[in-house]
């Protein structure tokens, strides 16, 4: 069976690479990664270890070159481990992260880098 998660988002996702670096907020584990997909309400990546659910991040996310890193709170909703090889180690997670501080600017900045980005994709 397929996970449909995708079916009920809130907010629509987009599929773009950039690097995010996250930070537990005991501060004790950084991790930096990649996106497997962004959008206004949240943010996937990859992780080399499960984080719990509901805790608390700091995300630095560098979304457009020449413009500075977006800087925001997040919440843990959800992790799985990957079973794709190809993805950083063997063993990763994929997280969803909910953003729970983003602020208005940023968050149209990502909601006009999705659009952009979906409207390419129907013109593929």
């Amino acid at each position: 069976m397929v996970w449909s998660g995708i079916d009920r988002r809130k907010f629509p996702r987009a599929n773009y690479k950039c690097l995010v670096t996250l930070r537990k907020k005991d501060g004790v584990q950084t991790f930096t990664t990649q996106t497997e997909n962004i959008g206004a309400g949240g943010v996937c990546v990859i992780l080399p270890e499960r984080l719990d659910i509901f805790a608390s991040v700091d995300l630095v996310i560098t979304l457009v070159e020449g413009r500075p890193p977006i800087k925001t709170g997040g919440s843990i909703v959800w992790t799985v481990k990957s079973c794709d090889p190809k993805k950083l180690k063997a063993n990763c997670y994929d997280t969803g992260i909910e953003f729970v501080d983003l602020s208005k600017e940023n968050y149209q900045l990502i909601e006009k880098v999705v659009v952009e980005l979906s409207a390419n994709d129907e013109g593929n």
